[in-house]
Parts: C-alpha cells; structure tokens; sequence
C-alpha cells in the first residue's frame, strides 16, 4: 500500500496585498540598539546579575572585590573576570585602593539603560 503526502492546502492572498500594516524600517536608532546589546550581554549571566546587586546594596552602593566571592560561590579571578565586563559594559566602575578593587554602580547607569529600553520598547496606542 503507498501512501502520497496531501497537497498543501492554498492560501487565500489578502485582498490589498498584504496581511497587516507595514513594518517600521527602524525601531531603534543603531548606537542606542549596540548600547542596549552591549548592557543586556553582560547581564546574560546570572553571576553577573547577583555581582551588579549585590554592589547595589551595598552601604554607599560599593563593595570590594575581596567581599563578592564568598556570595556567589565563584573563586576571585573569576569574580574579577564578571566585574570587568560589567565594568566594560559602562554598569560599574572600578577605584583601585592599594592592593583591592572596589566597584561600585556608575552613576545613572541602570537609569539609562531602563530610559533606553522603554523608549526602544515604546508602544504607539
């Protein structure tokens, strides 16, 4: 017995040529989208996530390097390795105190990147 595959069924092609309303050419201006990208890679891993609050609440919104091993569970070159791309990523900055590193949030940072993803996000009713 041979069995054949049903032929496709037919699609009905919209009256005005298209099925709904064009699509915007740009959504988000090209900087603000590798802005945007930039932030959200560095946020990708959940270590990072737990440095970036635990700094924030922080007394003064700083923490030595020394002091973010122990809560993430992650040796201090690692720990150093996440900070830097968070550093990198303009959502921490570094001061160096004679033998440690203290980070702490830089200033606006993560009010910025919450303004740039709502105006990037924003829904035109």
């Amino acid at each position: 017995m041979t069995t054949t595959a049903p032929a496709p069924l037919p699609l009905a092609a919209p009256a005005d040529g298209g099925c709904c309303a064009p699509a915007l050419t740009q959504a988000v201006e090209p900087e603000v989208a590798q802005e945007l990208a930039r932030s959200f890679k560095a946020l990708a891993d959940p270590a990072r996530v737990q440095l970036l609050a635990i700094v924030a609440n922080q007394p003064g919104a700083e923490a030595c390097v020394c002091d973010l091993t122990e809560p993430v569970g992650l040796s201090q070159p690692t720990v150093s390795h996440h900070l830097k791309i968070l550093v990198e990523a303009g959502l921490l900055e570094r001061e160096q105190r004679g033998r440690w590193a203290y980070f702490s949030l830089a200033p606006g940072a993560l009010a910025a990147l919450i303004g740039s993803l709502s105006a990037a996000t924003q829904v035109n009713a």
